[in-house]
């Protein structure tokens, strides 16, 4: 069995990817299921009826809106690997979801617009990256649209982001023409042929180099001058350091017309580490060929809206997982069965009899389980792993229902929520659930809840705004004094953790400087999100 655990390990690859909004995310993430085999077409899923706009944006404001907003594991296999691929929300006030999801993954992919380069999300994501050490891969997007020089586009990267860009892949032909792409490995040329609305796998064609030369004139004797300098300056691909997060891996490309697709998706196989011993919370490691463990990434519920189900996204990090199994559940010490377990693909899923390290599985109406909760095999030692850190909330409203005829829903609906992470919910301790405060990262995480709340748990609810800017975290001992002074509110959250709400950083700052004795914590991910 050990053996099992550690050849099928070996062959997963679990990955994210995160970029900017409208830098190609979704796209390139519906392109690789397409080049996996697990659609028939962009936009259809295999062995289903029906076109649908994007296999991983399901929610239904995602579809209005257009963006993602809502992480999301799909499973497919490529060439003899398994891959895990988990999208994730595009737009910034969803960073902290994005967090969540990076910490179930081996590696990530960061889509840049090739007429943009790196943007204010890119960076605050980056940092997030290299705070786990995470190694990652570069696909410069868009490269059949005009976009901004090659060279300029490299030398961002390695200013901005501190770490070298090596390209593994050159283009031919400059941003708005684009012919194809030499492999610097081995030195092929592969010619790309535009196929409708890039629906299908894009032809390839390799040719000789001599050939490419009469054939693509100009385009090809730059190309070449430019692969000099390449080697002259030595930024060429070091798969020790992409490991280490000390350099990343380039790639040049199209999703929309899928150019340059089938060779960042081999990299992933070829360069992405498989899933390791996986650090624990008490400074050791457990190892892959332990006794079953995985941790809870995200909740997500409604996914199923004629179930009203509850999903527990878990990563499997060691061990194998066989559905029916009875676990514990690190946080009660209670056993945990886990007969409802799933593989996901979006919004679909199928009943998973096993799974290995780095796969992702949904646990089906796991009501107890919260993000960062491990589950182990008992017949193994115990584990826990390592807090996911929340991000400082930086807006905040208070909601009511506008119905209180609906405020079982609505009381339902916001602890629902504040379980997934959507927003986090404050309460009064005089007040309780009547009028709680949703704190979040971005504001669009608002529209989100209360979309949420009228559509999904028949709530509707208003919201109002506060006074207050920024928050720390503090404790009991400090809460009575705090109460005290104008400009301050101490709310609870459900877990217990209590944060002291500030109505400008100044007054937090006079506050700090008269009373240091206070605790005013700083959260772990403050300012990652902005």
């Amino acid at each position: 069995m050990t053996h099992d655990v550690i050849a099928e390990a070996a062959r997963r690859r679990t990955f994210a990817i995160i970029s900017h909004p409208d830098a190609g995310k979704t796209t390139l993430t519906e392109k690789f299921l397409l080049y996996g085999g697990a659609l028939t077409g962009a936009g259809s899923v295999k062995a289903r009826s029906g076109g649908r706009a994007a296999a991983s944006d399901w929610m239904e404001l995602e579809q209005k809106r257009g963006i993602s907003i809502s992480s999301t594991a799909l499973q497919f296999p490529y060439r003899d690997a398994a891959v895990n691929l988990l999208d994730t929300p595009g737009h910034r006030d969803f960073s902290e979801d994005t967090y969540r999801v990076l910490a179930a993954c081996d590696a990530a992919i960061m889509v840049l617009d090739a007429a943009k380069g790196i943007e204010p999300q890119t960076l605050k994501l980056f940092e997030v990256c290299r705070e786990r050490r995470m190694p990652l891969l570069t696909f410069f997007n868009k490269w059949d649209r005009p976009g901004r020089e090659i060279l300029e586009l490299l030398d961002e990267i390695e200013q901005l982001l501190g770490i070298p860009a090596t390209p593994v892949t050159w283009p031919v032909g400059i941003a708005g023409d684009f012919r194809g792409v030499v492999d610097r490995r081995d030195g092929t040329y592969t010619r790309y042929t535009r196929v409708a609305r890039g629906a299908q796998i894009a032809p390839e064609e390799e040719v000789e180099p001599a050939r490419a030369a009469a054939e693509e004139g100009d385009a090809w004797t730059t190309a070449q001058e430019e692969l000099e300098l390449l080697h002259e300056i030595g930024a060429d691909l070091d798969v020790a350091s992409f490991r280490r997060n000390e350099s990343t891996p380039a790639f040049f490309g199209s999703a929309l017309t899928n150019f340059g697709v089938a060779k960042l998706l081999d990299a992933v196989i070829d360069l992405v580490p498989p899933p390791t011993d996986r650090p624990t919370a008490d400074g050791g490691t457990r190892p892959i060929d332990a006794p079953f463990s995985g941790f809870v990434f995200k909740v997500q519920a409604n996914m199923d809206p004629a179930h009203r189900d509850r999903i527990a996204f878990l990563r499997v990090c060691s061990g194998r997982f066989e559905r029916g199994m009875v676990v514990t559940h690190d946080r009660t010490g209670k056993p945990f069965a886990t007969k409802y377990a799933a593989t996901l693909f979006g919004q679909d899923r199928s009943t998973v009899e096993e799974a290995y390290p780095g796969d992702v599985i949904g646990l089906v109406n796991a009501t107890d389980v919260r993000v960062g909760d491990a589950l182990y095999d008992p017949t193994g030692p115990p584990v826990s792993f390592p807090p996911i850190p929340s991000f400082a909330p930086e807006h905040f409203m208070t909601a009511r229902v506008r119905d209180t005829g609906r405020f079982k829903q609505f009381r339902r609906g916001v602890a629902q929520l504040d379980e997934e992470g959507v927003v986090q919910v404050l309460r009064d301790r005089d007040l309780g659930d009547q009028a709680p405060v949703l704190a979040a990262v971005g504001r669009l995480q608002f529209e989100v809840a209360v979309h949420r709340l009228e559509h999904e748990f028949g709530a509707p609810t208003e919201l109002s705004a506060t006074s207050y800017r920024v928050a720390r975290r503090t404790d009991e001992t400090s809460e009575t004094e705090l109460r005290r002074m104008r400009g301050v509110a101490v709310l609870q959250r459900a877990d217990g953790t209590r944060f002291a709400l500030f109505e400008s950083p100044y007054w937090l700052e006079r506050v700090e400087q008269d009373h240091p004795d206070l605790l005013l914590e700083r959260l772990v991910a403050e300012g990652t999100a902005g």
